[in-house]
């Protein structure tokens, strides 16, 4: 049964891997035996997490990526397929979250920056990563995306934010459709209240996070390690005939 969820020997990229979720996923596929490329816009972080991944005995290296530059992303799919031959898993972790700001009050830049970061980046990485995965007709491919994509944030506005992750959900579901034929398995993560350095705001006003941890029925906010089972799931072989879900890491908080 252990064999199941080794990724022994897979090569993987995790985008935005320098803090937060991203850290923890890379790491939680190294300690699962994957070999791992940090692809982050902070490279110090990047390299940290590397270094990480390296004292665990796997290959790694950090890659400087902004994945709204088309450039970029092709740069870090070359330099992945230089060093490691192949890629077998992509985590398309890399996102913002401006704060909390009133509708009528987002600015075009902030909802530009938001799409361009959260929805456009990680198709751009899909698309790139999706390619080789085709002609090597096989892949495992996990978007972030938030239980903000299906319930808006309650006591603050975050238009832009949870659009672009509504928009992560059928971008899932649609690659899954698409790309199934070529044995390339495409999920998606809906994380919840996760104690990040994002999530700052939240703390910073004890009315909301009250109220987020009352709305939570397992009485918490979500630690990034929380998010490690349910990647090693989705990378290995025990999700062979699992594409298109989105799985919900959220403490309960969407039960219906």
């Amino acid at each position: 049964m252990d064999d199941l969820f080794d990724v022994s020997g897979k090569k993987a990229i995790v985008t935005g891997a320098g803090r937060g979720i991203g850290k923890a996923i890379a790491v939680a596929l190294a300690e699962a035996g994957a070999d791992v490329v940090i692809a982050e816009i902070m490279f110090e972080n990047a390299q940290k997490t590397s270094d990480e991944v390296k004292k665990l005995g796997r290959k790694s290296f950090a890659i400087k990526t902004d994945v709204v530059k088309p450039g970029d992303v092709d740069q870090m799919v070359q330099k992945t397929l230089e060093e490691f031959g192949r890629i077998d898993i992509l985590v398309n972790n890399a996102g913002v979250g401006l704060g909390f700001t009133p509708s009528q009050e987002c600015e075009k830049e902030k909802w530009d920056k938001v799409v361009a970061v959260n929805l456009t980046g990680t198709f751009l990485c899909s698309q790139a990563v999706g390619r080789e995965m085709i002609k090597q007709k096989s892949g495992k491919i996990i978007n972030l995306a938030s239980m903000w994509g299906f319930i808006s944030s309650p006591g603050g506005q975050a238009t832009a934010y949870n659009a672009t992750k509504g928009g992560v959900v059928m971008l899932t579901k649609t690659l899954a459709s698409e790309w199934a034929k070529y044995n390339i398995c495409v999920n998606a993560l809906a994380p919840g209240f996760i104690e990040t350095d994002m999530s700052l705001e939240f703390f910073k006003r004890p009315e909301i996070l009250k109220k987020m941890i009352d709305l939570t029925p397992l009485r918490r906010p979500g630690q990034p390690e929380d998010l490690k089972g349910a990647t090693i799931f989705l990378a290995s072989d025990a999700s062979n005939f699992v594409t298109g879900a989105i799985i919900a890491v959220d403490g309960g908080f969407t039960i219906e």
